[in-house]
């Protein structure tokens, strides 16, 4: 559960703005930059978004979902080739052998299908809580943060965490956002943090969250 965090109403009134000038500048949506057409290949993409962009994981996605569509393909499927089908992604050593150890798991203790249970979940082979929360963000509708480099770095920098532990994060946005704003808090800030708010050379000279950010004088 999210700790009770007391803020001021001055700081309730600037995150308000910053949601809704997040609101403004890129909509509502709630659709993950990743392709998908269910909730297994919502999770083989994000297992394999993992230190990659997700523009390199909808090139390789296709062809590996039509090799394998679904959990027993890729339960029974050789480590060597979803290595080679996913070598572009990095790290394919790894990420094939969780593939397919999630798989073969989900055909174990959940018949196939993907639980919406964040617990089920995250024991999954290769799905910690941001993939957990990916999914049950955008399949099961459950409110649920998504904490990557992105949204780590920019809350820090708009000052509604300290936190470095992506958890510690999850749990100090849960504090301050409406839970409507969880979701799609995410989707914004990939957004704002690959043309805006950059790890490296900030824009915060034409930046639409300048006047309400703490940070941009100092960065």
């Amino acid at each position: 559960m999210a700790k009770k965090k007391t803020i001021s109403q001055k700081e309730k009134a600037r995150i308000t703005k910053v949601l809704a000038r997040l609101d403004a500048q890129y909509g509502k949506e709630t659709m993950p930059h990743l392709s998908y057409r269910n909730a297994f290949e919502l999770l083989i993409a994000t297992i394999l978004s993992a230190q990659c962009t997700d523009r390199r994981v909808n090139m390789v996605t296709p062809a590996l979902f039509q090799k394998y569509p679904d959990a027993q393909a890729f339960a029974h499927a050789r480590q060597k080739d979803i290595e080679e089908a996913i070598h572009s992604t990095g790290f394919y050593h790894n990420k094939a052998k969780n593939i397919i150890g999630c798989a073969k798991k989900l055909l174990k203790e959940h018949d196939g299908e993907v639980p919406a249970d964040i617990d089920a979940l995250t024991s999954l082979p290769g799905v910690g809580r941001k993939t957990a929360n990916v999914i049950r963000g955008n399949i099961f509708h459950e409110p649920s943060i998504v904490v990557d480099t992105h949204v780590g770095r920019i809350s820090r920098r708009l000052g509604l965490t300290k936190e470095e532990n992506p958890e510690k994060v999850e749990y100090d946005l849960m504090a301050v956002l409406p839970k409507d704003n969880w979701i799609r808090y995410n989707i914004q800030i990939i957004t704002f943090g690959r043309t805006v708010c950059k790890a490296q050379r900030p824009a915060c000279a034409s930046c639409f969250l300048a006047d309400l950010c703490p940070s941009h004088r100092t960065i």
